[in-house]
């Protein structure tokens, strides 16, 4: 009987966890609204071991040639918890987003 259980709450758990792996940190420096607009700047970072490994910057003046930056975005994607599930968190690729001004 616990087999069948298991069986019939397994996909519900695997979408549940699928459905919330999305997750940001946002940073505006003149404050305001997220723009969730296309990004001028998108890039996945590399880490290893639960996140333990790996430090990445992404220089903001270079990738908005000299314009202002309006928004920096780090995120969790779907696709990026999906790497992480499969490889046991030994990869865990991050996403980091830039919106430069015009």
């Amino acid at each position: 009987m616990t087999k069948k259980l298991f069986s019939k709450l397994l996909p519900l758990v695997i979408i549940s966890l699928t459905i919330s792996a999305c997750s940001s940190v946002t940073i505006r420096p003149e404050g305001g609204d997220k723009n969730r607009g296309e990004p001028s700047y998108l890039d996945s970072k590399p880490y290893y071991f639960w996140g333990l490994v790996g430090e990445h910057e992404v220089d903001v003046n270079a990738a908005c040639e000299g314009l202002a930056v309006e928004q920096m975005q780090t995120v969790t994607t779907v696709s990026d918890f999906l790497l992480g599930i499969v490889t046991l968190y030994i990869y865990a690729p991050r996403t980091a987003k830039i919106w430069c001004g015009e």
